[in-house]
């Protein structure tokens, strides 16, 4: 089985927010080890500049990876447990059916080449080590860049140490124009110039900019922090207070300052040099993973000589300083900091002892977000509260490892809970599952809290497949609320048990225990989306009974209170329904329209499992409006999305009959060769561009190749295969492809053996043969 795949992308690197100084040297050998070796990992001091020099480099070789390019950040993941989850969420690969997360990547990645960067591995070395080394041993396509303090240590690895910029010789003289000859006084004049426009490094000055350059050791970072002084200090007094601090630095250390000193004793100055309100900010926000908004600074980050109302002008301030990273996400300013800036503020905020009274402020407006979100979901914000969820993430995975790593479970238990709009609505079932699973194996006595996360964690498993687990789970949680009365607790599982019977084809149980839980609901005036989805899965099974009124009658009801609400979440599958009910009375178009429309509000959310339903509902109505290639398309793009969901069509009679039907009807409509073409054109299609193509844009449309028949090759052997018929040598072959001279050797061998072959030129006239 695979795992669906976002939009058609080739990688996920971040454009250059600023320009790439030097290292011309190190980005040819890094080049050259990945072409001899699997994994190349970048070591050096904080603030050296690993990561730009890994993405710069990964940039250059994007054309030798036909499956891309892709960037792991490692650095806000605390969980070990997490990295491979967060491997693939970086690849863009879903995988929402409770298979081991490991397996789900392996396979994904197995016929595959590409490169990934695994960067900021230091704080979980081993971790990442193992992940490596076991994806290098299963993945032969794969090659890795890392970047770490310290080496992996595992047998394929080979090491470059990322240095700091050259600088000039200071006993020497220096040339005219030495800003363009010296790398870290081209990224001092750079940085310098972005914040004093009329700054620039002259004959008279350039001596100067050489010394701090120096005293700096020609660390960017360091570089960096000191440029942006020019804002409010001369160079002269710039120099100065650079060669104060220094001076006593050296003092101290026998032959001269080591690397990190240096950068400890440049992030030092730069410290001292913020106000006493700047640093306190500094140490504070030191708190949040990935990036944070203003307004979870002022609740997490004030107190003391901090209000609330000073945050933003101490952010603003700490910008000014290349400390704070400020970020644009759509109409949102975001701030992050810079990593070695956050790991030192945290430094900071355990010596003054504020790390976990911090970190619990950092929960509990986590939590607030939490509620908040789940509370106005049911409305007309939900594609906000999408966006803004999926931008807090980070933040979120911190705050609830915090929850269950300091002994309070019942607040983790609490927030995995409340996070269910999140889970189980936008795509992030694999995660949900972790963090559920966590909460109830460590919030082990019966409460509210469990009891929550018992439906909750039943319905991300029933939506899996684990129908076992769910019916376990749902189970413990009916027998609680009957023992202590909760009848909220009694209403969600009722509803959540019919669902297991849903899709078990079990109908006459699942529609009575609808009926209870839609009963419950009234009585107790709850109307959010749960009771919306409790009448559109009524509606499912009236609809799987033949009775089409009721369904109807069903959806319709659903999406009038998702009218009145503005509500799109569930509103869209009751419009899933209607079309499928459109569709089994013969008016396709009534019923395309429908689905399309379905599609368009499924995507707001990134739901998978509502994607894949109108995907497939309009396969089954192109192949009766009888266009065959349509239906073959789209059902090959279901395919891989299934995958990553479950069991394709839940493993239904109900639904897998007219999958069934559908794919015979064009199968014969084009024949073998035109519906395997069109299958495997769908399957090939990016999650972004298989939606548009199913919602009618046309741009979106694959291009049908003739399929190669019985090939027995494997994807790189084919392409070892096309350039030997374009011509190229073994050592041509593998600069193409960033591999090993002798590894080309041995594709080309077994090329031959496969097809039963004694020379290149047959393989190269085979080939030829195959595309005409």
């Amino acid at each position: 089985m695979g795992a669906a795949v976002m939009p058609g992308r080739k990688g996920n690197l971040p454009a250059d927010a600023t320009s790439f100084v030097g290292r011309k040297h190190d980005l040819s050998e890094v080049k050259r080890l990945l072409s001899e070796s699997r994994l190349v990992t970048l070591t050096g001091v904080g603030g050296v500049g690993k990561t730009r020099l890994a993405v710069r480099a990964a940039a250059e070789l994007r054309r030798a990876f036909p499956d891309g390019v892709w960037l792991i950040e490692v650095a806000d993941v605390t969980d070990p447990d997490l990295i491979v989850h967060t491997v693939l969420e970086s690849l863009g690969v879903h995988d929402d059916t409770g298979r081991n997360h490991r397996t789900v990547l392996v396979e994904h990645l197995r016929d595959r080449q590409l490169l990934m960067v695994l960067d900021n591995c230091e704080h979980l070395v081993e971790a990442c080590a193992e992940i490596v080394d076991s994806l290098l041993r299963s993945v032969p396509g794969l090659r890795v860049l890392a970047t770490s303090r310290e080496r992996l240590g595992i047998a394929a690895e080979h090491l470059w140490q990322v240095a700091p910029l050259p600088l000039p010789d200071p006993h020497l003289p220096l040339p005219n124009g030495a800003a363009s000859i010296y790398p870290a006084l081209t990224l001092f004049a750079d940085r310098a110039g972005a914040v004093e426009p009329d700054f620039a490094v002259t004959p008279h000055n350039q001596d100067k900019v050489a010394q701090v350059c120096h005293l700096l050791g020609g660390i960017p970072l360091a570089i960096e922090l000191a440029a942006v002084r020019l804002r409010v200090l001369t160079l002269d007094l710039l120099v100065s207070r650079l060669d104060d601090t220094y001076r006593v630095l050296a003092a101290g250390k026998r032959g001269g300052i080591a690397r990190h000193q240096t950068l400890q004793a440049a992030v030092d100055w730069s410290y001292r040099l913020c106000t006493m309100q700047e640093q306190t900010l500094w140490a504070r926000t030191s708190v949040f993973s990935g990036t944070f908004d203003l307004g979870a600074a002022q609740d997490v980050c004030s107190g003391g000589d901090v209000r609330p109302d000073d945050v933003l002008e101490l952010l603003v301030g700490l910008v000014d300083k290349s400390v704070v990273v400020r970020e644009q996400n759509d109409d949102q300013t975001r701030f992050r900091l810079l990593e070695p800036l956050r790991q030192y503020g945290r430094e900071k905020l355990r010596a003054a002892g504020w790390e976990h009274d911090v970190r619990v402020r950092h929960r509990d407006h986590y939590v607030e977000v939490a509620e908040r979100s789940e509370r106005d979901w049911f409305g007309p914000a939900q594609a906000e509260i999408f966006a803004h969820t999926r931008l807090e993430h980070p933040n979120l995975r911190s705050a609830l490892d915090f929850c269950f790593s300091a002994d309070d479970p019942l607040v983790g238990a609490h927030l995995a809970g409340t996070l269910s709009y999140y889970w189980a609505g936008c795509g992030v079932l694999g995660e949900g599952r972790h963090w559920l699973d966590r909460a109830l194996a460590l919030a082990v006595e019966p409460g509210p809290q469990r009891a929550k996360v018992l439906w909750v964690n039943g319905y991300v498993a029933t939506l899996q497949g684990d129908l076992v687990a769910a019916v376990r789970m749902l189970d413990e949680c009916r027998q609680y609320a009957l023992a202590v009365g909760d009848e909220a607790a009694l209403a969600y599982s009722t509803h959540r048990m019919a669902c297991t019977h849903l899709i078990g084809d079990d109908l006459d149980v699942a529609v009575e225990l609808f009926k209870e839980s839609r009963v419950r609901y009234w009585c107790l005036g709850i109307v959010n989306s749960h009771t919306m989805l409790a009448a559109v899965e009524l509606g499912i099974a009236a609809m799987f009974l033949s009775d089409f009124p009721w369904a109807e009658a069903l959806c319709e009801e659903a999406r009038a209170i998702g009218e009145e609400h503005g509500e799109h979440w569930a509103y869209a599958y009751a419009i899933y329904v209607l079309s499928f009910c459109a569709w089994a009375r013969g008016e396709v178009e009534k019923a395309d329209a429908l689905g399309r429309e379905c599609l368009r509000l499924k995507r707001t959310f990134n739901d998978l499992l509502g994607l894949v339903l109108g995907m497939e509902l309009l396969a089954w109505i192109a192949a009766s409006q009888g266009d065959a290639t349509r239906a073959a398309t789209l059902l090959g793009a279901t395919n891989e999305i299934w995958q990553s969901v479950g069991y394709p069509m839940f493993g239904s009679r109900y639904f897998g009959a007219p999958h069934g039907e559908c794919e015979t009807a064009a199968f014969n409509a084009l024949g073998e060769l035109a519906f395997r073409a069109a299958f495997r054109a769908g399957m090939d299609l990016g999650l972004e561009d298989a939606i548009s193509y199913a919602i009618g844009d046309e741009r979106a449309a694959p291009e049908l190749a003739p399929v190669r028949d019985g090939t027995p090759l494997t994807r790189r052997e084919q392409q070892v295969a096309d350039l030997i018929a374009d011509g190229m040598s073994n050592k041509e072959i593998a600069a193409q492809l960033v591999i090993a001279r002798r590894t080309a050797e041995g594709h080309v061998e077994r090329i031959l053996q496969k097809l039963g072959f004694t020379s290149r030129t047959q393989i190269a006239t085979w080939v030829t043969e195959r595309r005409n």
